[in-house]
């Protein structure tokens, strides 16, 4: 971790039930919102973006049953730049409000808006959204594609005509660390405190955690995130990603407990039928598993030779060791003497070459029966002794 005293916190801001469920084929049922709102603020998340007022009646009954429930964090509402959004919005009690406002030249012509009506909507919006709230955000939508000197212009504005903070939307995904870093430091000029920073990214090119956390180390004082990565096209950056991330690889903190997220990630999988996959960073199924020889002997000496973290500080069970093409003795050893089943070394040497013979014509780890069977039939393991190992018991640490 970076030499940084103390850590500096992030505020972090989830934003599943908002751009989470505009993700294709995702919508939410009440009951669903409710338990993914109770979870994030149980969590420790500082802020929730819980939906779109303009969406309609039922949408503003939902932002308001949520704002009801005491969640006991930070409510926002996300709103197109218009004072029918920001009354709507108002009308469901949120804390707060985002204004959403498009900056690069690409949007503003496909909204056949001009810089100008965005200046001019900036200074008539904002006083009107802070009379309602107590909090206001506006938004840079597409600013990485923004044209640096009106992003610049926009973010001042922002910040004199009363608004707390500016989100900067990496909307399409195009943004590298480099490009987040430069952005970053050229705002910071010009945004000056109390006027916060924030950084919302989108996973087009596979950087939006990355993008996210290369944000919060250039000063960025917020980052918005969804849990899984959940939103349009290829997603967001993912929460559970950034809450361990901050403090393992940037030397930054932030309130949100990886660990109390992990269940939520699990429960929002299954509700939109979208699997974790195996490998996925921190939630995967497979990512504290260890086959390799090499690895496992560096394992049983220090857990930190080839693991970053220690799986129980995000909320997950003790690293299992599983037996392969890739096998090593020490390793066979270990798993053999976990089960109460003692071979020497020598004899865990001579057993490897059928083992990994066997997982390479399977294509896949064995199982410890496989493994005792092996065993046996190599005289290394006794039929009794293959017997203390119940049926299906998988090769684990």
């Amino acid at each position: 971790m970076p030499p940084h005293s103390p850590l500096k916190n992030v505020w972090l801001i989830d934003t599943t039930l908002r751009d989470g469920e505009q993700a294709a084929g995702v919508a939410f049922r009440p009951a669903e919102r409710r338990r993914i709102a109770e979870g994030l603020a149980a969590a420790g998340v500082d802020e929730l973006e819980v939906g779109i007022p303009a969406m309609g009646t039922e949408a503003r009954r939902e932002i308001r049953d949520l704002v009801q429930g005491g969640l006991g964090c930070r409510l926002t509402s996300w709103c197109r730049a218009t004072p029918e959004d920001i009354g709507q919005a108002a009308g469901c009690g949120t804390d707060g409000v985002h204004i959403s406002f498009p900056v690069s030249p690409i949007q503003l012509r496909a909204l056949e808006r001009s810089p100008s009506w965005v200046l001019q909507a900036l200074e008539n919006l904002v006083p009107l959204a802070a009379s309602r709230f107590a909090f206001v955000s506006v938004g840079a939508q597409d600013a990485t594609r923004a044209e640096p000197p009106f992003l610049d212009r926009f973010v001042r504005l922002a910040a004199a005509c009363g608004a707390q903070r500016v989100r900067l939307a990496d909307t399409v995904g195009i943004a590298t660390p480099l490009g987040v870093t430069r952005m970053l430091r050229r705002l910071r000029q010009t945004a000056r405190p109390p006027l916060a920073l924030e950084f919302h990214g989108h996973n087009d090119l596979g950087m939006a955690t990355a993008n996210a956390l290369t944000a919060a180390e250039a000063g960025a004082a917020a980052l918005s995130a969804t849990l899984n990565g959940l939103g349009e096209r290829a997603g967001n950056a993912r929460l559970e990603e950034l809450t361990t991330a901050l403090p393992f690889a940037a030397g930054r903190s932030c309130r949100a407990q990886t660990a109390r997220l992990l269940p939520l990630c699990h429960y929002l999988a299954d509700i939109t039928r979208r699997p974790i996959a195996a490998d996925k960073p921190v939630t995967g199924g497979a990512v504290f598993e260890h086959e390799s020889g090499i690895h496992i002997h560096g394992l049983l000496k220090d857990a930190a030779t080839y693991q970053p973290f220690a799986p129980e500080a995000v909320g997950r069970g003790p690293a299992t060791f599983v037996v392969g093409k890739f096998a090593g003795s020490t390793g066979l050893h270990h798993l053999l003497a976990a089960a109460g089943i003692e071979i020497s070394r020598s004899q865990a040497a001579h057993l490897l070459p059928g083992i990994r013979a066997t997982a390479t014509r399977k294509g896949r780890a064995l199982s410890m029966p496989e493994v005792l069977r092996l065993c046996r039939k190599s005289g290394a393991v006794s039929a009794a002794a293959g017997r203390r190992l119940a049926p299906g018991s998988p090769a684990q640490r």
